[in-house]
């Protein structure tokens, strides 16, 4: 599926804020189309030297996006209904894979966490048989 890309879709390739089919479709086509590859250096290039909108800072210092202390109140459920909502849109609609994957990260982190408290558990009441008596 070759498409022509604009500049926006080369900046976003740039920041790695697509999913990961269009990125890999805008790989082979830099691989394939020397011209492109020309459009994106200019753009690296450009951006390097300085040149900002206000939207390219807001993309790269990805202010939308809820940090690490929100998503955890996210998973905990800790959060008012329009939070939430505006989360739940930011990582399924928008696709965000930067907020994504920091929510699989805190998912396995919690879940983890949640093996390590069983296991401690496990192990300090078998750790303390022994020692209890039984009732009278």
């Amino acid at each position: 599926m070759k498409r022509t890309l604009r500049q926006h879709d080369l900046e976003a390739y740039l920041d790695e804020a697509l999913p990961a089919e269009e990125m890999a479709e805008i790989e082979k086509q830099l691989r394939r189309d020397p011209a492109l590859l020309e459009r994106l250096s200019a753009v690296n290039a450009r951006r390097d030297s300085g040149v900002h909108t206000l939207s390219e800072i807001w993309r790269r210092r990805r202010a939308s996006c809820p940090d690490r202390r929100e998503w955890a109140a996210y998973l905990l459920g800790t959060l008012d209904a329009a939070a939430r909502r505006y989360m739940e849109i930011h990582v399924r609609e928008v696709g965000c894979r930067f907020c994504q994957a920091n929510l699989r990260d805190l998912q396995a982190q919690s879940e983890e966490d949640g093996t390590a408290e069983e296991s401690r558990r496990r192990r300090f009441f078998e750790s303390g048989v022994g020692h209890l008596r039984p009732r009278p």
